[in-house]
């Protein structure tokens, strides 16, 4: 046995650590590292905090890497981004046989929404409603990223942004903190398991902490500035909640927060991240963000890394911050040996807690790729949920043939001859959505493709192109990088729409596959103009006028702006980026295999200016009264409405559900006591269904103004046509609490609205008394 190996054996065996059964003690691990950071170097100890990115490492070649030799001197504390269970075990080796103490590495990967079997863009999977479905998508993900040897991902990205210029809002869950603590709970429960000790559960890291969504103008990387009241009761609850389930690490956000970067914020990674919430694993810094701190204009690069260290942050990725001034700035006493000591405690318990102490190859299991990677349960699962995460946006009926009444287009049997047209219809790498870097592309079918093998024998598709993404070609390229080009069009624009016009009249129905390409969102990815682009709008328009039944199947990983399209096109899915089955999933709506129950979880605005928009604002003195647009010297615009163009929580579906008033136990309760909201919910239609009844609370009379509504509570319900079932929500004091002016977590006495209904738009409402 290799002398390195024989030596971590030993220090294994002398700690108890080779019994799975010691792992569970807090004590044994306290000895454990207490021994082994006894014969650790200032050096080693630095490393453990080094987080370099892997470049290229060919199987069997890890040794003479780059990267090796500085493993070899303990200079690397994990890599990221490197993929293949034979590239990672030939890499741990490298740490474990090779290096003076042996001790293993971790291995990050951004496993966003998914690892080679992808689900929808998170965005879309909180559009589900559906927990059960998110954990799902969670545990699938760390299942098939561990068995390529990945045990560290860098998810659940949990930011609430209300401003969808911002590209980095298809890697959240919207716009409400309640909804986004409840998925970022799902979300560790599905990574890390019940306690890391198997080797298909991984450790989460939550991100971006803090605030990163509020960013100035929905710029990428931009500044944040904002009340600390507003943080805790706007956007703090999701990085909390994700601490309360287990969360192993964080990550620091790239933005300033009160003038402070994040990476430098002690208040933020120890004030309120340690001693406020308790948390107790690893921060890690996001991509550089050491090193960006000097563009901040806050210090050169030993400056930076002191200030990070010393406010909290553990982990150097890739600035490479820490391995190269810590040990000046030790001997400077710029940086105390106890805060360097905590640091390298903090990783070194992330990796006992993994189980890589007691087995350094626990994820390295070469049989595991093939049994557990892209398997046929896992795609099944993928199809299904990706399907519960379109949104259907309008559903009109439209004339049929002379003496039958008007029906909506939706679903429609697959007959006769089908278009699709779009720049979207025959993209295999635009399928899966951003942040999709496990995925093999070429293997997502597009949405020609999976029409095509669901509708043989049945109906002829026709396809045509239409158009190109945008008239910009430079544009194009920029919002079509790695890997998902559209394969650009060199013909004319005139030459393309009349190809789709002809293959138009020669169909029955007309599906146009339009919007976003995938890197159209995403980071860096930011847009000032939320239209469908130039060219493919007037595709549409153009669509329309044949006087073929049009279905827009919308493409995006933000909200649009819609007007022309609400208008005018009398049906509009949203499929967001389904992911790896989403062709599949897509058939299963359009033929009604499946009734599509989404709600949006952020307001899509009429334009731009309109930004920032949500559900969840606040009074002012002058409101607006109800159902009014413009008054002179109230709160409104010249030109548009206050109102969305689809509210946060709508959701159509091919049935319709009917609420009646809602009914309240008590009129009054005190601050120990609890009442009952029912409603009763009608399936109105022709269709099962399902059906997100939410809950919404104003508190009508606080110490600080309070929002006009507040998301508290929803249930998904399942309804065949014509049943009846009676929701019922408990309403608890501490339901109603919320940072008042004093950051105390309070519910006060006073009047309360509940509203119950389909989306934050259309509810129910009935009033009580909370009393001292």
């Amino acid at each position: 046995m290799n002398c390195k190996k024989l030596s971590l054996l030993v220090l294994l065996l002398s700690a108890g650590l080779m019994n799975v059964a010691a792992q569970k003690s807090p004590q044994d691990m306290n000895r454990f590292i207490d021994a082994l950071m006894k014969k650790m170097t200032l050096e080693e100890k630095i490393g453990q905090l080094n987080l370099p990115v892997t470049g290229e490492i060919t199987t069997g070649q890890a040794k003479s890497s780059d990267i090796a030799a500085k493993i070899k001197k303990g200079e690397v504390g994990g890599l990221f981004n490197l993929k293949g269970v034979d590239r990672i075990m030939d890499v741990q080796k490298q740490a474990v046989e090779n290096s003076r103490l042996g001790i293993p590495l971790l291995f990050g990967m951004d496993v966003i929404h998914g690892y080679e079997t992808m689900f929808p863009i998170p965005l879309a999977l909180s559009c589900t409603w559906d927990m059960t479905a998110i954990e799902e998508s969670a545990r699938i993900a760390a299942v098939e990223a561990s068995a390529d040897g990945i045990n560290w991902t860098f998810s659940p990205m949990v930011d609430i942004s209300r401003d969808p210029r911002w590209g980095r809002v298809s890697e959240g869950s919207g716009e409400d903190p309640f909804l986004g603590a409840m998925i970022a709970e799902a979300m560790v429960n599905g990574y890390q398991g019940k306690n890391m000790q198997r080797n298909d559960e991984i450790m989460a890291c939550v991100k971006h902490f803090a605030l990163y969504g509020a960013s100035e103008a929905g710029r990428d990387y931009n500044t944040v500035d904002m009340s600390r009241q507003r943080m805790f009761n706007d956007y703090m609850l999701p990085y909390e909640a994700a601490v309360e389930a287990g969360v192993g690490s964080v990550m620091a956000s790239f933005n300033e927060v009160d003038g402070v970067p994040a990476t430098a914020n002690k208040w933020l990674m120890t004030d309120v991240l340690r001693g406020q919430w308790g948390f107790n694993g690893f921060v890690v810094t996001d991509y550089t963000g050491i090193s960006e701190m000097i563009d901040h204009g806050i210090g050169n690069l030993q400056e930076v890394s002191a200030r990070a260290i010393n406010a909290g942050v553990d982990m150097d990725m890739v600035s490479e911050g820490f391995v190269g001034t810590l040990k000046k700035s030790v001997e400077e006493g710029k940086v105390s040996m106890e805060t360097l000591n905590t640091a390298c405690r903090r990783i070194l318990e992330a990796k006992y807690k993994l189980g890589l102490f007691d087995n350094p190859y626990k994820y390295c299991d070469p049989k595991r790729p093939a049994r557990d990677i892209f398997t046929k349960a896992h795609r099944d699962a993928a199809r299904t949920i990706a399907a519960e995460s379109f949104v259907l946006l309008k559903n009109d009926p439209v004339p049929g043939r002379p003496g039958v009444a008007p029906e909506p287009l939706l679903p429609f049997k697959p007959k006769g001859n089908i278009a699709v047209i779009g720049p979207l219809a025959d993209s295999r790498a635009n399928m899966p959505g951003t942040w999709s870097v496990a995925a093999v592309l070429d293997r997502c079918p597009s949405l020609i493709e999976g029409l095509k093998e669901m509708t043989a024998g049945k109906a002829n598709i026709l396809y045509a192109k239409g158009s190109n993404l945008i008239s910009d070609a430079a544009y194009e390229e920029r919002a079509t990088m790695f890997g998902r080009s559209l394969n650009r069009d060199n013909r004319t624009d005139q030459e393309l729409l009349d190809e789709a016009l002809n293959v138009a009249r020669q169909s029955d129905i007309v599906i146009a596959a339009l919007g976003e390409s995938s890197e159209m969102s995403g980071e860096s990815s930011s847009r000032t103009d939320l239209n469908i682009p130039d060219v493919q709008q007037n595709l549409l328009k153009e669509l329309m006028k044949t006087g073929k039944p049009v279905v827009l199947v919308l493409f995006t990983g933000r909200p649009l702006t819609l007007n022309w399209e609400q208008e005018n096109v009398p049906t509009i899915l949203n499929v967001w980026f389904g992911g790896s089955e989403a062709a599949y999933a897509i058939g299963d709506a359009l033929f009604g295999y499946v009734n599509p129950g989404g709600k949006l979880t952020m307001s899509f605005p009429k334009n731009v200016g309109q930004i920032p928009l949500y559900y969840a604002h606040k009074n002012t003195g002058r409101p607006l009264a109800e159902g009014k647009w413009f008054e002179k010297f109230r709160t409104n615009y010249l030109d548009v409405d206050n109102e969305p163009l689809y509210p946060f929580g709508y959701g159509l579906s091919y049935t319709t559900f009917s609420y009646s008033d809602v009914a309240l136990s008590h009129s009054s309760i005190d601050m120990t006591g609890e009442l009952t909201a029912t409603v009763q919910v009608t399936n109105t239609g022709n269709w099962p269904g399902t059906e997100v009844v939410q809950l919404y609370i104003r508190d009508l009379m606080g110490s600080s103004t309070r929002p006009v509504k507040e998301l508290k509570g929803f249930q998904k319900i399942f309804l065949e046509p014509g049943d009846v079932k009676y929701v019922y929500f408990k309403i608890a004091p501490e339901m109603l609490k919320y940072y008042n002016y004093d950051l105390q977590f309070v519910a006060e006495p006073g009047e309360f609205e509940v509203m119950i209904g389909t989306n934050s738009r259309d509810v129910k409402s009935a009033k009580f008394t909370l009393r001292e």
